[in-house]
């Protein structure tokens, strides 16, 4: 049931909260697929509805920063400063985790994924609720993240007690996750927070290399994200090959002329990041349901949100190699 997110209807959705069931709700990156983070029913759920696998853990969304006191501990004193300067905000950050935490949530790992959403909706909920909130992305593990009700109603109508309706998201990306490994601060995912910002306060992230068998935090695994059409990079195919099919194209600035598309989109005529990556789920989604053949999608360079908009890029093509 989409419901505009209205204080009568938020209430009712956190009604839903307490009562052990789960809900869709907006943030500032995509909409969320929230159920009560201390509550292993209730989070179970939450992997049912949309079929992901168990070792990948969620995030934990809190409405004040005090409440992070509630969920994880620290002595470093640089995730103050990160605090008070992102949150709220696309930051997640992997911290030790409390006992209060199942494991259901963290997938078995003694770290918990937090963060401070920057959406009213997403934060009224919260308090509403009276206790933290754990989300994914709201839709079917793999595809495409929602980033309006129309698109988590497409995907998971009739799984969801109440969609509530806030709007398109901001930022269209996934917040960014770090996590703190004794001294230093990895990047686990790039997202809607340039990682050059980040760096202001951890110094240098550290990266990690190869595919992950055990993700301490979501967005780790080798494909995610993907329509449910082929996409492939337009530098990496045989225009031969695609002669007779129907395609879609996904560019960033300009079109590529050499092919005739059925349709396309332009992420930011402009060159503007910050554009780019709040249209990338939304024109994705818009090209699925073009049904085409297949998605051709340009790539961008690798610095700032370029970093994040091509992890996405990058793990979407991964579902239709080989």
């Amino acid at each position: 049931m989409v419901l505009k997110a209205t204080a009568e209807n938020i209430a009712a959705a956190a009604g839903e909260i307490k009562g052990g069931n789960i809900v869709a709700f907006p943030t500032e990156t995509v909409y969320g697929l929230g159920a009560d983070a201390l509550n292993p029913v209730a989070v179970s759920k939450i992997f049912e509805a949309k079929n992901r696998p168990a070792f990948n853990p969620l995030i934990v969304h809190l409405c004040e920063h005090s409440q992070i006191f509630d969920v994880c501990s620290y002595t470093d004193k640089r995730i103050e400063k990160l605090i008070k300067k992102f949150w709220p905000g696309p930051l997640t950050i992997v911290l030790p985790k409390k006992n209060i935490i199942p494991d259901i949530v963290t997938a078995g790992h003694e770290t918990v994924a937090v963060r401070m959403p920057a959406h009213k909706v997403a934060l009224e909920l919260i308090a509403r609720s009276g206790t933290p909130i754990a989300a994914p992305s709201a839709n079917t593990f793999g595809f495409l993240s929602p980033t309006s009700a129309i698109h988590v109603n497409q995907q998971l109508a009739g799984k969801v007690e109440i969609i509530l309706d806030g709007g398109e998201s901001d930022v269209g990306l996934e917040s960014t996750i770090i996590e703190l490994i004794g001294d230093e601060f990895r990047l686990l995912r790039p997202g809607g927070l340039a990682e050059e910002d980040i760096e202001t306060i951890t110094g240098s992230l550290g990266k990690i290399d190869g595919v992950v068998e055990s993700p301490t935090s979501p967005g780790q695994l080798l494909h995610h994200y993907a329509p449910n059409v082929p996409i492939k990079f337009i530098d990496e195919v045989q225009f031969d090959d695609i002669k007779s099919k129907k395609v879609c194209g996904l560019f960033f600035k300009k079109v590529d002329k050499r092919i005739e598309f059925f349709s396309v989109r332009i992420l930011s005529p402009s060159g503007e990041l910050h554009e780019a990556a709040a249209n990338l789920f939304k024109y994705l989604h818009e090209l699925e349901q073009e049904n085409p053949d297949i998605i051709l999608a340009e790539k961008l360079d690798e610095a700032g949100l370029g970093i994040a908009i091509m992890d996405r890029l990058n793990k979407a093509v991964n579902r239709y190699k080989g």
